[in-house]
């Protein structure tokens, strides 16, 4: 790399003392008319609004299982898909007020969930895993 030698500072001669008032004036003078109207903008194309795809669920979801006779206490005996599976034993836990005061992502267990659960006291994030093997 190169490097660039510094000019030598000139000393600034009195009549250059006067003339810069004069060159702020200027600048002043110019800087309203400098700030000049941004030029318009091009109006935007419309996009055509596509319609958002309807989410289909997976097949696997939809099928209707049989739940044991554990599980059909708390659900009734009837085949349902897991995913009311799911709805139906959280409406069940909202009743009975069975989720956890302190720490809300656990389930306390009574009697019937016992059953289901093997203990006292499950995740939220387990209890699918557990009511699956409940199904058929």
């Amino acid at each position: 790399m190169a490097t660039a030698k510094k000019a030598p500072a000139k000393k600034a001669a009195p009549a250059a003392k006067k003339a810069a008032p004069a060159k702020k004036a200027a600048v002043a003078k110019k800087a309203p008319a400098a700030k000049k109207a941004a030029p318009a903008k091009k109006a935007a194309v419309a996009k055509k609004a596509v319609p958002a795809k309807k989410r289909t669920p997976n097949a696997a979801f939809m099928k209707a299982m049989t739940p044991s006779a554990a599980l059909a206490a708390i659900i009734g005996a009837k085949p349902v898909p897991r995913t009311e599976v799911t709805k139906k034993v959280w409406e069940y836990i909202k009743a009975n007020k069975l989720q956890d005061a302190a720490k809300r992502t656990m389930i306390n267990a009574d009697a019937k969930l016992k059953e289901i659960f093997k203990k006292a006291q499950v995740s939220m994030f387990e209890m699918t895993k557990l009511i699956n093997s409940h199904l058929s």
